[in-house]
């Protein structure tokens, strides 16, 4: 019985030395596969990580303030005026019988422009000479009557006060001839409006009537049939911001630049200033003048004006980009050491345009952030990009 029991029991099977070996060797390459892929998905995620907080400070670029100079620049439009300019209407009415002188024309003082026909003044003119010639021949009268009355007086042929009479008579009468005299001199004077002429030298700015064109008092919407400049001089008339009205004194110089000419500098002089703030605009009317001898210059057009202004020592400039306007005061932004952001108060001097100065709270050795962001906010992590000065 024991017999065949161990004879129906399997034989235990020792596997061979070397299959056992490749096994564990491909179980430990299988381990750093799996420890590889699992080190390398940890670097990305640390990388991606590393480059998304990178993306996420902003960079910035620092300046350094400029010290102000010893003066400043103050760049304001300006508007051109002819130094004389008059618009000639029509004195007396009448039609346009024809004109002599068109725009761009050079005339002299008295020049005539244009001639006026003037039908009803003319016959004004007839009827006033023949009313003088009435109450003179009618003050003749009276007067030699009253010398006849006069005679008789003498012989007391008539009594004093017929004399007198007469002698009133002969004196209203000459007073009418006097009257009369004056009536045909005022529609003579009239007359000779009939002659347009140019009140100045200069030239035809504009010309609006035509022949034919009915103008004068008598016509439904009178315009002015000429315009005369004087262009040998020119005005010019900026308004300047009330915190530099101090410094605005007559004969100081400035510099005028036009777009006609691009690069030429012209010279102009203060001449006057309005002394009062306009209330609507808030600033101070200066009125400059230049010589204008080659008609550059033109009435009505535009001028940037340039003036150079004394600064006050120990300011510093910064870009006006650099500002941070918001509730609370103006602000520039500075980087610590650790890299974060810091905003500093600053008193706003003078606006010069592109630049600003600043009257206290920016040391000249701090740099700011030249060109700050609106989100921009204190101790915000953000990265040097560059320095630019």
């Amino acid at each position: 019985m024991s017999d065949t029991s161990e004879k129906l029991l399997p034989e235990t099977i020792t596997p061979p030395s070397g299959l056992g070996k490749a096994a564990m060797i491909a179980g430990g390459v299988a381990v750093l596969v799996v420890g590889y892929g699992l080190f390398s998905r940890n670097h990305a995620d640390v990388a991606a990580q590393s480059f998304a907080d990178a993306q996420a400070e902003p960079t910035v670029h620092l300046i350094a303030p400029q010290m102000a100079g010893k003066t400043a620049t103050l760049v304001l439009p300006g508007t051109m005026q002819a130094w004389n300019s008059a618009r000639i209407f029509a004195r007396v009415g009448g039609y346009v019988r024809s004109w002599d002188k068109d725009i761009g024309a050079q005339v002299g003082a008295g020049t005539p422009l244009g001639y006026i026909d003037t039908p009803e003044l003319d016959q004004q003119i007839i009827e006033a000479r023949a009313t003088l010639m009435r109450t003179k021949a009618q003050a003749a009268l009276a007067k030699s009557t009253a010398a006849r009355w006069n005679d008789l007086l003498t012989t007391n042929s008539v009594s004093h006060q017929e004399a007198d009479e007469k002698n009133a008579g002969a004196a209203t009468a000459t007073a009418t001839v006097a009257e009369a005299q004056a009536s045909l001199g005022r529609l003579l004077a009239l007359k000779s409006y009939a002659t347009v002429r140019a009140p100045f030298a200069g030239i035809v700015t504009s010309r609006n009537s035509d022949i034919g064109d009915l103008v004068g008092p008598g016509s439904t919407n009178p315009q002015p049939m000429f315009s005369v400049a004087d262009l040998n001089r020119i005005r010019i008339y900026v308004n300047v911001p009330q915190q530099y009205s101090a410094q605005m004194k007559a004969g100081q110089t400035a510099t005028l630049n036009i777009p006609e000419a691009p690069g030429q500098e012209l010279k102009a002089t203060v001449l006057a200033q309005a002394n009062a703030i306009n209330p609507q605009s808030g600033a101070l009317q200066v009125q400059l003048v230049t010589d204008n001898p080659t008609h550059l210059l033109k009435p009505g057009g535009y001028a940037q004006v340039t003036f150079s202004l004394p600064s006050p020592v120990g300011l510093t400039t910064v870009p006006s980009g650099a500002l941070i306007l918001r509730g609370g005061g103006t602000r520039v932004a500075t980087v610590t050491p650790g890299g974060r952001i810091h905003l500093i108060p600053v008193t706003v001097g003078r606006d010069m345009g592109a630049t600003v100065q600043i009257t206290s709270g920016l040391p000249v050795t701090t740099k700011i952030v030249e060109d700050p962001t609106d989100s921009i906010a204190e101790g915000q992590k953000v990265r040097i990009g560059g320095d630019h000065g």
